[in-house]
């Protein structure tokens, strides 16, 4: 039967906090409490007001001085030991803020030292120590008190921490359940004139229903008696935190960690000797309370570190007696004995336990911990953060983390990562995630690519930590360029594009890493299979149609933006050539234009041709290309067959492939691309079935062909010059490795001149020509042409200047593949400045590079200049003056050694032709340098 009593009338209205009051209503208390326990029967009572009471008894401790001077806070604790044994059981909200309310007022007390100077001056000094210790053992008693109402690890747990709730399988109710009962509010009264109290928001009154904000309206307030009756929540989720032990675990106060851990022990070893757990129950919570112990290990104080010791192996000890196992306790403690030997060497120790944490915590449970350590690393205090870092590393190294496991772990360390405060902690911790990738590589990838958008680089030192290890960075790339396969049809794509794709996740981080210098080995390394897997993707994209952001980017923009995914795979397919040192490659795609066509579907297998031809010509990792060529030639996507053979076909006729394969396994899968229903793949490999390398016989047709259309260059005036330089490319390129011999430098000696034409079309159809016939004499050949190539430079860098952009454009490419071919020392750099460079800056550069890579040639490149002086194309006349100046301003000293005699003579004729040249800037040249051509003579003519 209930026993009604007017506890919430009489009890709960403090209006004043007087001593004698106070003292009134504990001694009240008291004198309830021991009658309670007289009487034989009260165990067949309930008392639903005891909650009410206790919330009396907290409000008189919490207002407790903090300083000792009486047994109150002894007294009141004791009496709501004694109330918890009264039916009905305290329900969680009111032990978690019994449990709140005790350990504030007790261990926020002064240090044990330091209690009697806090004292205010009285006439006769309590023994202070008596006191606190008395009132530690009421503490010691409640939490006993607790455990023996409930005898199970769940509520160990909630004792110490409060963990999730076993019964509702969720976060715990007592931060949702109200002070008073559910059904209706705590009342507080209010005498007239008093302030309404205040109460931290927000509020739950659960009696009205739901209010604004997700939160319940409160119930209006009462007049009672001549007084006002106001309502006073107490949720926990308000109040508090919810958490026990915790907060005093982590205080950077170390008497207050010393009270805790010395109440964790001795309720730890109270349960251990005296209760037999009910059942067997494994919360999860246990792993982080283990966690939180184990970071006091290395506590300064050392009864502390003592204690924390003993509570680690206590539970331990109580998980091996839930299970039983006679044997398992004796390993536990051989293990306590080892571990005080080897007291000294942490390794050894934190191995031993470490094993012993994997074989008796369920998963769960060892992640919990391992969360804990992970927030232990961001601790200002070294010793703790390196504490934190040892146990991380030992348990990754001992290899005990699930696959389960990996995206929780991976998670908060990357919420954690910033907060570090060490860079030895952050070095560690590196070494750790690199063990978790070794061991979960598969896994690890799958969560780091989910962290965050790989342009926002917050994730870049984890994927760096992948690198450290060469054979962990190989799977990882292995698997990024693989994930780029998973693309679903655009059908059974229902949400946007980028947060449905992982290959677009897994695009943004290839992008990423190929400027991570970590990586740049192992990228080289993966360079076919990430080549094949960008190619395909950029299609595949296009499929999809998107491709917002394409066509707009500018290139040197100083504003950083977010990349579209068209745009970002086709910077990683250029980055990809450039970070590993392909960039010749690059170069010369881009010098024609050729990145663009990768920009739109109509252009793109032209830009596939161009770069595999540019591939095969600097002979750039053709043996592994080819090789993937041939797996996506056999694959059932459309896309990948077309990638495959466009690359195939080009590099049939720039390489000798026989040295990879047999003619018989590249007519094999040639004639299997006659088969596959794409039109495009059917023509392009009959493409490769005629070309000179699978048709030897072409070889000595196509010379001949060559040798009659080299004819028709000596006729005083050939027709349609424009067709015939297109068909001698097309021969030159069909020919491909295998050259066209002594023809090629007879060839270059009748474009040179067509440098000049008139004729926009056929100036750059000559330039852009002489490009590939320098390359095409084979060994033998070779240094003839490079001697040409040598006097087509000072035209080509004339002709940087020429008045037609098409021309200019084709003459940056031929200009750089002279450079490439007589190797030149700044070529890279020299690219750059064709590529980007503008103004008078770029030009002086430009100028520098030619000039410093051809020592002792400054005299016969002033030659070939002088030539200008006296052309009719004002643009290129102006070219050469400045040119020229250059020359004698910064190589007078070389030219005076160089320079003979009938140069001089050469030198003064045309110098003396601008003297009355009716342009006004050649007469201001000549003026300008007169005296120094007129030095330079007399030094010459002297010596």
């Amino acid at each position: 039967m209930a026993h009604p009593g007017p506890l919430a009338g009489a009890l709960v209205c403090l209006p004043g906090q007087d001593s004698t009051l106070k003292a009134s209503f504990l001694s009240a208390s008291i004198m309830l409490v021991k009658a309670l326990s007289w009487e034989s029967s009260t165990r067949s009572y309930k008392f639903t007001q005891t909650p009410e009471l206790i919330q009396c008894l907290l409000c008189i401790l919490e207002k407790e001085p903090n300083f000792l001077a009486n047994l109150f806070r002894q007294k009141i604790i004791l009496v709501i030991v004694e109330l918890s044994h009264l039916r009905p059981r305290l329900k969680p909200t009111v032990k978690s803020r019994i449990l709140q309310t005790c350990l504030q007022s007790l261990y926020n007390l002064p240090p044990v030292e330091m209690l009697k100077t806090s004292l205010p001056p009285l006439e006769l000094a309590p023994d202070v120590v008596a006191l606190y210790q008395k009132s530690m053992q009421a503490l010691d008693l409640l939490l006993q008190a607790f455990i023996s109402e409930n005898e199970s690890m769940d509520e160990i747990c909630f004792l110490l921490q409060c963990g999730p709730c076993k019964e509702q399988g969720g976060p715990c109710p007592y931060l949702q359940e109200p002070r008073g009962r559910k059904d209706q509010p705590l009342w507080v009264l209010l005498q007239p004139g008093e302030a309404v109290p205040q109460t931290p928001a927000p509020l739950c009154y659960p009696c009205t229903g739901q209010g604004p904000g997700g939160h319940h309206s409160p119930p209006e307030p009462r007049e009672h008696r001549g007084a006002v009756m106001w309502p006073q929540c107490f949720t926990l989720g308000c109040q508090a935190t919810g958490q026990h032990a915790e907060p005093w675990l982590k205080s950077s106060k170390s008497y207050e960690r010393k009270r805790v851990v010395q109440s964790i022990f001795l309720l730890l070893k109270y349960v251990v000797d005296y209760v037999k757990l009910t059942e067997e129950a494994m919360p999860s919570g246990l792993g982080r309370q283990l966690g939180l112990l184990l970071l006091l290990w290395w506590d300064r104080d050392q009864l502390t570190q003592s204690h924390s010791h003993q509570c680690v192996y206590l539970f331990l000890q109580l998980l091996i007696q839930q299970k039983g196992s006679a044997s398992e306790f004796m390993h536990l403690n051989k293990m306590k004995n080892f571990e005080a030997k080897a007291n000294k060497d942490s390794e050894l120790k934190f191995y031993s336990l470490v094993k012993t944490l994997d074989e008796h915590l369920t998963v769960a449970q060892h992640t919990q911990l391992v969360l804990t350590l992970l927030q232990g690393l961001c601790s200002h205090d070294s010793l703790n953060s390196h504490l934190a870092s040892e146990l991380l590393m030992t348990i990754m190294e001992d290899r005990s983390i699930k696959p389960e496991q990996v995206a929780e772990i991976l998670q908060e360390l990357f919420q954690e990562l910033p907060c570090i405060v060490f860079t030895s902690i952050l070095q560690t911790t590196m070494k750790a995630v690199t063990a978790l990738g070794t061991q979960h590589t598969q896994q690890t990838v799958e969560v780091m690519l989910s962290l965050c958008p790989p342009s926002e680089r917050q994730v870049m030192p984890l994927w760096k930590a992948l690198a450290t290890n060469s054979r962990l960075a190989r799977k990882v790339v292995t698997l990024l360029y693989t994930k780029l396969k998973l693309r679903p049809p655009r059908e059974l794509i229902k949400v946007p594009v980028q947060a449905e794709l992982v290959s677009l996740l897994a695009l943004g981080t290839i992008y990423e890493l190929l400027y991570i210098r970590e990586y740049k080995t192992t990228v080289r390394w993966a360079f076919a299979g990430i080549l094949l897997g960008l190619l395909t993707q950029l299609h595949y994209l296009f499929e999809l149609d998107v491709v917002e952001g394409m066509s707009d980017y500018q290139e040197e923009a100083l504003e950083a933006k977010a990349l579209s995914p068209c745009r970002t795979c086709l910077e990683a397919l250029k980055g990809l050539f450039w970070t590993t040192n392909y960039w010749e490659v690059f170069a010369h795609v881009k010098l024609l234009r050729g990145w663009e066509l990768f920009e739109h579907l109509e252009t793109y297998t032209e830009g596939v041709t161009l770069l595999a031809r540019a591939m095969a010509h600097y002979d750039c990792e053709v043996k592994a290309v080819l090789g993937q060529a041939v797996i996506f030639l056999k694959s059932p996507e459309e896309r990948d067959n077309i990638v495959a053979i466009l690359i195939i076909t080009e590099f049939l006729s720039g390489q000798e492939l026989t040295q990879y394969l047999s003619r018989r396994t590249i007519d094999s899968f040639l004639n299997l691309g006659l088969n596959n229903p794409n039109p495009l793949v059917r023509a392009m490999s009959l493409k490769g079935l005629c070309s000179s390398l699978m048709q030897p016989q072409k070889v000595v047709l196509l010379r001949n062909q060559l040798t009659g259309l080299l004819d028709s260059f000596l006729k005083p005036q050939p027709q349609d010059l424009l067709g015939l330089m297109e068909i001698l490319g097309d021969v030159l390129h069909q020919l491909g490795a295998q050259g066209i011999g002594a023809v090629s430098v007879k060839m270059a000696q009748h474009l040179l001149p067509l440098f000049e034409a008139e004729q926009e079309g056929v100036r750059g159809g000559a330039i852009l020509l002489y490009g590939d016939v320098i390359y095409s004499g084979g060994k033998k050949f070779r240094q003839a042409l490079k001697s040409h190539a040598f006097q087509a430079l000072v035209p080509l860098l004339f002709h940087l200047a020429d008045s037609c952009p098409e021309v200019v454009t084709k003459t940056k490419l031929t200009f750089l593949r002279c450079a490439i071919l007589l190797k030149w020392e700044f070529r890279k750099e020299l690219f750059s400045k064709l590529a980007w460079g503008h103004g008078p800056g770029a030009e002086n550069d430009i100028f520098i590079y030619m000039v410093e890579s051809n020592f002792s040639s400054y005299h016969q490149f002033l030659m070939q200049a002088l030539v200008y002086l006296d052309s009719p194309n004002r643009c290129l006349k102006l070219t050469a003056m400045k040119f020229i100046g250059g020359i004698l301003q910064d190589y007078f000293t070389d030219l005076c050694f160089y320079l003979k005699k009938g140069d001089v003579k050469t030198l003064k004729k045309y110098f003396e032709m601008l003297k009355q040249d009716p342009d006004s800037v050649s007469r201001k040249f000549y003026k300008h340098f007169s005296e120094d051509v007129t030095e330079l003579s007399q030094y010459v003519m002297i010596f």
